[in-house]
C-alpha cells in the first residue's frame, strides 16, 4: 500500500514554486500525495482567474490531491501581506479540526510565512505522525527584511513561535550550509543532527536551449516584450527573471543601465510582483527605458526559451545578512540552462559562481562596479562560463540524487 504524504505549503500550482515538481515527483515514486495549500494569488496580490473562496477548493493535478484552504489575497501593500501571512494558519486552525486525511508524513514546504506551518505541526502531532520541514525564509529575519519591523513586541513572539516548529520536527532541511549554522546556532540551539543541507534542484526542462530553437518556440507569443526580444539580434542581453520583488535588489539596474547608456547592452526583466511598479519609474526618471525589454510572467517551463535569446542571467539582493546566507533558486535554474551568471551578491551565491567559475560577482548594489564588468564581457562569455555552468549543476544539484537522498528519511521511518 502506498505511503502517504501530506504537503503544507502555502503556494502550489498554478503559483509557480518548486514543491509542484517534487510532489508530482513523489507521485511517480508510488507515494500517495495530498496537498494543503491557499487560493492562488502570488506574486500579482489577486486571486488567479478561476479561483476563489468557494472555487475550485479540490483539485486534482499531475495525480496529487490538491485542497484550497481561504486565505487573504497579498495585495499590495504591507497589511495586506500581515492579512495574507495569518489568514492561511487560522483557516488551517479550523482545517485541522474536522480533517479526516490520514497521512504517514508531513511536509512543509516554507517559503515566507512560516506561520502556515503551524498547521503542520498540530496536524503531525494530533496524528502522531513525523513531520518534515524544508526551510526556503528564515524567520523572524525574513520579517524584518520584508516589513521594516524590528519592534521586540512584535519579532520576540514570532521568535518563539520559530522555536516551537523547530522542536515539532524530526528532520529539518536547508537550503545553503550557511543556514544549517543559522538554525543550529539560534538562541534556543537546534541539535545539529536534525539539520540537513538539501539544496535546491531545477525542474527537468530547464535545459539549455539555442537562439534558433528559442526563436521557433517564443515566435508566436502575443507579449509585445517578447517579440522585442525575438527581434534584438544585436544587443548583448542580459536576463532576469521571477519575482521581481523589493528584496531582490534590482534597483541597482537602472543605475548600471546609465552607465551603459552609450552601449550595446539590455536587461531582458520577465516576470511580476511587488516592486515592479516602481522599477519602471526609476527606469523611466533615468531615462534609460531603451535598455530594458519588461516582459510579463511567463510560465516557468518556457523560461529556458526567454534564456536561450539571452547571454547572461542576472542575480541580485538587497544588502542584509540574510541574503549572504542565501542560494536563490534562480541559481539552481540558470545554472541548468547552462547560463552564465552575472551577480550583485556575496556569501554563499558568490561562493557557488566562484566555485563554478561560471560567471562574475560585484558588491551589492554597486552599479559602478556592475557596468565595468559587463562592459568588460566579450561575445565568447556565454559559450565558456555557459558550459561550466551547467557542468556545476550537473555534479551538485542532481534532481534523482537529492530526491533519492531525501527518500531515505521517509525510509528511516519505516524501520
Amino acid at each position: 500500500m502506498s505511503k502517504k504524504i501530506l504537503v503544507i505549503c502555502q503556494y502550489f500550482y498554478p503559483e509557480q514554486f518548486r514543491i509542484n515538481d517534487i510532489c508530482t515527483e513523489w507521485v511517480r515514486r508510488g507515494y500517495d500525495v495530498t496537498v494543503l495549500t491557499g487560493i492562488p494569488n502570488y506574486p500579482q496580490g489577486k486571486f488567479y482567474k478561476g479561483y476563489g473562496f468557494f472555487k475550485k477548493t479540490r483539485e486534482i493535478w499531475n495525480g496529487i490531491k490538491i485542497i484550497r484552504i481561504p486565505l487573504i489575497p497579498r495585495g499590495h501593500t504591507p497589511i495586506g501581506l500581515v492579512l495574507n501571512y495569518f489568514s492561511f494558519p487560522i483557516s488551517g486552525f479550523f482545517w485541522n479540526i474536522f480533517a479526516k486525511i490520514q497521512a504517514d508524513y508531513v511536509f512543509m514546504f516554507e517559503t515566507s510565512p512560516m506561520t502556515q506551518c503551524k498547521i503542520g505541526v498540530r496536524y503531525a502531532k494530533k496524528h502522531k505522525v513525523p513531520l518534515y520541514l524544508y526551510v526556503q525564509d528564515l524567520w523572524p529575519e525574513n520579517v524584518e527584511i520584508v516589513t521594516g519591523i524590528h519592534n521586540p513586541l512584535i519579532i520576540k513572539p514570532i521568535d518563539k513561535m520559530v522555536d516551537k516548529i523547530y522542536k515539532a520536527c524530526d528532520e529539518i532541511f536547508v537550503t545553503s550550509p550557511s543556514f544549517v549554522e543559522a538554525v543550529v546556532n539560534r538562541k534556543v540551539p537546534v541539535q545539529r543532527d536534525k539539520v540537513h543541507y538539501w539544496p535546491q534542484y531545477a525542474e527537468d526542462f530547464y535545459k539549455p536551449v539555442t537562439m534558433d530553437e528559442a526563436r521557433s518556440a517564443l515566435a508566436g507569443n502575443a507579449d509585445k516584450g517578447t517579440k522585442e526580444l525575438i527581434q534584438d539580434t544585436a544587443s548583448f542581453k542580459i536576463a532576469f527573471t521571477g519575482n521581481i520583488g523589493y528584496a531582490q535588489g534590482l534597483d541597482v539596474l537602472p543605475a548600471t543601465a546609465k552607465l551603459l547608456k552609450d552601449t550595446d547592452i539590455k536587461f531582458v526583466i520577465i516576470g511580476d510582483g511587488r516592486y515592479k511598479s516602481k522599477l519602471i519609474s526609476e527606469i523611466n526618471e533615468l531615462e534609460v527605458s531603451d535598455k530594458f525589454i519588461l516582459i510579463d510572467r511567463q510560465p516557468a517551463e518556457i523560461i529556458p526559451d526567454y534564456l536561450g535569446l539571452c547571454d547572461a542571467a542576472f542575480i541580485s539582493f538587497m544588502d542584509t545578512q540574510l541574503f549572504t546566507w542565501t542560494i536563490p533558486a534562480k541559481l539552481q535554474s540558470y545554472m541548468a540552462c547552462g547560463m552564465p551568471i552575472i551577480a550583485s551578491a556575496k556569501g554563499e551565491t558568490e561562493r557557488v559562481i566562484k566555485e563554478a567559475d561560471c560567471g562574475v560577482c560585484v558588491d551589492i548594489g554597486n552599479a559602478d562596479q556592475l557596468a565595468k564588468v559587463i562592459k568588460e564581457l566579450n561575445a565568447s562569455f556565454k559559450a565558456e562560463y555557459g558550459y561550466k555552468s551547467r557542468l556545476y549543476f550537473e555534479s551538485n544539484f542532481s534532481k534523482k540524487e537529492l530526491l533519492d537522498k531525501f527518500e531515505q528519511f521517509f525510509h528511516r521511518k519505516n524501520q
